[in-house]
């Protein structure tokens, strides 16, 4: 992760590691945040650059917990396989069907797709 944000712009994994930059002044002394009549083009590339990182983090988080939308269609058709073909095992208590059973459904609808009946 380090690499590739580095690669999409060297201040994006600086911005992760330390936190977003905001506009500030200084009036006497004092540092505040800057009002937004107030930005320069600095201010807004620095804004920019926030946006940008969180941007690519949500997106590579998406990718890694849900997965591309191919990778996401894939496991709607196995899940709805197994939902389609549920039954009971042989050496399978009822609790531990109706468990297996509200996993299928839950991940089904984690994924978008759900069964009203």
């Amino acid at each position: 992760m380090t690499i590739f944000l580095q690669s999409l712009d060297y201040q994006l994994w600086h911005i992760v590691v330390n936190g977003p930059r905001m506009p500030t002044r200084t009036i006497e002394g004092v540092v505040s945040p800057k009002p937004e009549n107030e930005y320069n083009d600095n201010d807004f590339r620095m804004l920019q650059l926030n946006s940008k990182a969180k941007h690519v983090l949500f997106y590579l988080l998406e990718v890694t917990y849900e997965g591309t939308n191919q990778v996401k269609e894939s496991k709607i058709s196995m899940l709805v396989h197994e939902y389609e073909l549920f039954m009971m095992h042989n050496d399978e208590c009822i609790s531990d069907m109706f468990t297996r059973f509200t996993t299928i459904i839950n991940s089904l609808k984690n994924l978008g797709k759900s069964y009203h009946n």
